[in-house]
């Protein structure tokens, strides 16, 4: 008798809630269909595509694995979303792929599809890092940027950048490109050297045209990888082939790091990507929202973008928490809800409300910066700002009125009872202005 599909998923389920923690056992397996079963292939529906990508990025082999215990080698899962489009699993699709690829320059391509400039949303954190991206996929190695190097903290966005390039490098030059973390380059060549295929190992790296090397700050202390990849590194130069490098500090910081290995990154370009300001988290969020077609209130949004300062991974990752929570528990996504996942996957969140943060919300608002709300400009909109944050500071704060006029520049107190006043004869007389004191104050409140 044949297993139906639930039969089957159940045993999937059963081998996987023992090879991972219950909670992402929890948040990603459990809302999962089985659908149906047909010729050893399983069809199951996800909530959402991001479940898709998800389960897909990190737990492919997993799912590999399991399949093949239930249903045997010819085993295979397709997945079927909301609109019923089905998706066939990337991991059933290699042999396919390869046999399209075999006869092209890009053989060696092994990046992920998925990271393009499209979805690499720029600010001024990264807008510099970007355009040259850009300029380099268009003409790889005959460029001034060769080697580009980019660095920053964690989740920034590196990795995305350099696959990119990479895929534009790829997709319009068809030259052939590679992309492999230091940790993976220095197990390769110990490898090579165990097995003694160390000139077919620089013989590959050799010939491929645009090589991007991640996380570099990982060859520290490993002298002979080092020595072996200066060589390389040198090769690649000589003629005029691509080399992008990333690292979480400038190459002047990096330690554990050759004298001579350093100065052949700085020879090109060197870019920073800094921490996303507020605009630039705020537009990752909606590009991410619109991404996966789902409605989230406006406030919620900016909540969120305003309380995840800290890098780009983090905001994402609230994000698909606050998707993975809503779909298991059925419950619509509202402040209560993101400040719950906000404390559990940022830390030290809740922030204290003092002047300093009165004015970077006003700011914010105003679209003006700090500095020219604590300057002598006269302009009507930024003395609108400059008194509405006073307003808000004596309204929030404990500080005296000479310490708020302090915070501004130096102004004396009796400046701040003007303001105080000059707004509330606003608040009074103009309904528009009304309206946006009382979004201001929401904004102060949410945190």
């Amino acid at each position: 008798m044949k297993k139906s599909a639930n039969d089957v998923w159940d045993c999937c389920l059963n081998y996987i809630k023992d090879n991972i923690n219950k909670e992402s056992f929890s948040t990603w397996f459990l809302p999962i269909k089985p659908i149906k079963i047909k010729d050893d292939i399983l069809t199951i529906q996800v909530p959402s595509k991001f479940f898709y990508e998800w389960i897909e990025e990190h737990y492919i082999e997993l799912l590999d694995e399991v399949i093949v215990k239930v249903l045997g080698k010819e085993g295979k899962i397709e997945y079927e979303i909301s609109k019923n489009q089905k998706i066939n699993s990337d991991s059933n699709k290699i042999n396919e792929i390869k046999k399209k690829k075999k006869n092209t320059k890009s053989k060696f391509d092994n990046l992920n599809k998925k990271f393009n400039f499209k979805t690499f949303i720029s600010g001024k954190c990264n807008s510099v890092a970007k355009a040259a991206g850009k300029r380099i996929s268009k003409s790889p190695g005959n460029n001034p940027f060769n080697p580009l190097m980019i660095y920053g903290g964690v989740g920034l966005g590196k990795t995305h950048l350099l696959q990119s390039i990479g895929n534009k490098i790829s997709k319009n030059c068809n030259l052939s490109v590679y992309y492999i973390t230091s940790e993976k380059f220095a197990g390769q060549f110990i490898d090579a050297l165990k097995e003694n295929k160390l000139k077919d190992f620089t013989n590959f790296y050799s010939n491929i045209e645009c090589l991007i090397i991640d996380d570099v700050q990982f060859f520290k202390g490993k002298v002979k990888t080092q020595e072996v990849f200066f060589h390389i590194f040198n090769q690649l130069n000589l003629n005029r082939k691509q080399i992008i490098l990333a690292a979480d500090k400038s190459p002047v910081e990096l330690e554990g790091l050759t004298t001579r290995l350093i100065s052949r990154f700085k020879s090109g370009l060197t870019v920073e990507l800094e921490k996303p300001d507020y605009k630039t988290r705020l537009d990752i969020l909606n590009h991410k929202i619109k991404e996966e077609g789902i409605s989230i209130e406006k406030d919620i949004v900016e909540f969120i973008a305003f309380q995840v300062d800290t890098n780009i991974r983090e905001l994402e990752g609230v994000l698909i928490s606050l998707l993975a929570h809503s779909t298991i528990t059925k419950r619509s996504i509202d402040i209560d809800l993101a400040k719950s996942v906000i404390n559990k996957i940022v830390k030290n969140t809740k922030r204290e409300i003092d002047i300093k943060y009165i004015q970077d919300i006003v700011s914010k608002y105003f679209n003006i910066s700090i500095e020219e709300m604590k300057d002598k400009a006269r302009k009507k909109e930024i003395v609108i700002a400059r008194q509405v944050a006073m307003y808000f500071s004596k309204d929030f704060t404990n500080n005296s009125l000479k310490s708020i006029g302090f915070h501004f520049g130096g102004r004396d107190h009796s400046t701040v009872i003007h303001a105080v006043q000059s707004v509330n004869d606003m608040i009074d007389t103009d309904s528009i202005f009304r309206k946006n004191i009382k979004e201001i104050n929401r904004r102060i409140s949410l945190n």
